[in-house]
């Protein structure tokens, strides 16, 4: 059980359209353990943004629950469960969702900021993360200022900023040309190979699922296959 850094059990998720109800997760029970890089795949609508962020706290179970670490993350109220998010969670997100008004250092540093972090340390960890993913010379630019893939990049580094127990990347390459994809591929799988990271992606995108060391395929809210 050491390993195993996220537990779901039984998870279900209905929504409601009118007077019909959609399955979107379906008694989905499952283990991660720490250091793993998996791909969660199926075609749309097979429940693979729902399930990632019913994981990562964004959104809640009808039915069963998430247990990270030691902690039932489903019975967490709002705040503390916000709490729980900042310092054992990074998200990296299709639309990259930086800050417009910060700098690319600014960014990085925003979520150590709410956890209260010394001044130098938060510094140094900006500066190395930024130099790690390749943006050492372009920490005071704006992300309109940067292209798609490089904004993609702070995105890593700030998830990584608060050294969480795992990251959560909902299709982080869709809107990146094959260059900018394979450099942030590249970025993530370094830092998993090297430093444990742990990456869990939902994805459609072939060149993230031929990179993955273990594939969950959702279909109509079920997992049908997980390989190794």
């Amino acid at each position: 059980m050491n390993n195993i850094v996220i537990k779901t059990n039984n998870l279900s998720k209905i929504y409601h359209q009118g007077e019909i109800e959609v399955n979107a997760l379906n008694n989905v029970s499952c283990e991660f353990q720490k250091g793993e890089f998996t791909a969660i795949v199926g075609p749309s609508g097979s429940g693979k943004t729902t399930f990632l962020n019913i994981i990562g706290g964004l959104d809640s179970p009808t039915s069963g629950y998430v247990q990270i670490a030691d902690v039932n993350i489903s019975k967490l109220k709002s705040s503390k469960l916000i709490d729980f998010r900042l310092h054992n969670i990074g998200f990296i997100f299709q639309a990259y969702n930086l800050i417009p008004v910060l700098t690319a250092k600014e960014n990085v540093e925003f979520i150590m900021l709410l956890q209260g972090t010394d001044k130098e340390y938060r510094n140094k960890r900006t500066h190395d993360l930024l130099e790690e993913v390749g943006l050492g010379e372009l920490v005071n630019r704006r992300p309109t200022q940067l292209s798609g893939g490089q904004q993609q990049r702070v995105a890593v580094a700030r998830a990584l900023a608060s050294k969480p127990r795992f990251i959560l990347a909902d299709e982080p390459t869709a809107n990146l040309d094959s260059k900018s994809t394979t450099q942030l591929l590249d970025i993530m799988a370094k830092l998993n190979e090297e430093e444990g990271t742990t990456f869990i992606f939902s994805t459609h995108d072939q060149r993230v699922i031929d990179r993955a060391k273990r594939i969950i395929v959702l279909e109509d809210g079920k997992i049908v296959e997980d390989k190794k």
